[in-house]
């Protein structure tokens, strides 16, 4: 975790720790598979890690891309920036850019590869529906998963799904122009099918460890952020709010949207289309649970 005033997790430390090392177990055992299966050597490996790189290195601005965000200066809008301001000072972090996704769907997300080099972004219809308190306990959250690079771990781990589709489309691609001749088509093709099964094994994997990290450190950065404001039902209130917001926003507007729900304050998602082990967030019930225990503990605290 970064060296800031959020109150660190260590179940979150180890968590990403554990992620991590999975991941990175699951590309290498792709990226041998790749190279041996193709024969791609040198330029399989370039790929894996070519593919890695940019997925962390361009995490922010891809993020804000796929929501037509736009960074926004102080003067456009000054009291989001002054809000951030503050919770920065208070958290002793690196203000991160600060950007606006016109939309009305109620939101927001953080996203960057690490504190210095990250964004926060609401959304225009967050900023209509709380009002000042409520907004900086969802950016106090937002910034917690900023502090504690959850965000560069997220980004990194979804990104695995994406290489994994890639690449065995790539390399039935590659294996269809450079087969080379009828001795060897039986060879490529099993070396596609076995490409093509470790892809969908990597994929799944990949899959259940990210939704599990996603859902504890939704619960981490609401503790965090509970904490650094101290107003911890204003957090609540704000969950509430929104989590009924969305249930009226349209479907395709949420399906727009779903490559980013993992990153959401709150899933974007519909109602009936999800179950626990695959959900990005845990139950809203069980968030409101916990912020309702930091308030009595901050109360016995005073």
């Amino acid at each position: 975790m970064a060296r800031t005033r959020f109150r660190s997790d260590r179940g979150l430390t180890l968590r990403m720790g554990g992620v991590g090392f999975g991941l990175g177990a699951l590309y290498v055992i792709f990226g041998v598979i790749l190279i041996q299966g193709f024969q791609l050597g040198a330029v399989g490996l370039v790929i894996v890690l070519g593919i890695a790189w940019g997925q962390w290195y361009f995490s922010d601005s891809l993020a804000l891309k796929s929501m037509n965000a736009q960074v926004v200066e102080p003067q456009q809008a000054p009291e989001l920036h002054a809000m951030i301001d503050r919770l920065c000072v208070m958290a002793d972090m690196p203000k991160p850019r600060v950007a606006v996704a016109v939309t009305d769907m109620p939101n927001a997300f953080a996203t960057g590869r690490s504190p210095k080099h990250s964004a926060v972004c609401v959304t225009t219809g967050i900023m209509q529906r709380l009002d000042a308190d409520e907004l900086e306990g969802v950016l106090a959250h937002e910034l917690s998963h900023v502090a504690n690079r959850d965000v560069t771990v997220m980004t990194v781990a979804s990104s695995i799904g994406l290489l994994a589709g890639f690449i065995t489309r790539w390399g039935m691609y590659f294996g269809g122009m450079f087969g080379g001749n009828r001795g060897r088509d039986n060879n490529q093709g099993l070396a596609f099918i076995v490409v093509f099964l470790v892809s969908m094994v990597v994929y799944a994997v990949s899959f259940v460890l990210t939704r599990s990290l996603s859902r504890y450190r939704e619960l981490s950065a609401d503790r965090s952020g509970a904490y650094m404001t101290g107003r911890p039902s204003k957090l609540s209130s704000a969950l509430v709010k929104i989590s009924g917001e969305m249930a009226a926003i349209p479907n395709r507007d949420l399906r727009d949207s779903q490559a980013m729900s993992a990153f959401f304050f709150a899933p974007a998602i519909n109602r009936e289309s999800i179950g626990a082990l695959f959900s990005t967030h845990p139950p809203l019930q069980q968030r409101l649970d916990q912020l309702a225990k930091v308030s009595a503990e901050l109360s016995e605290q005073g």
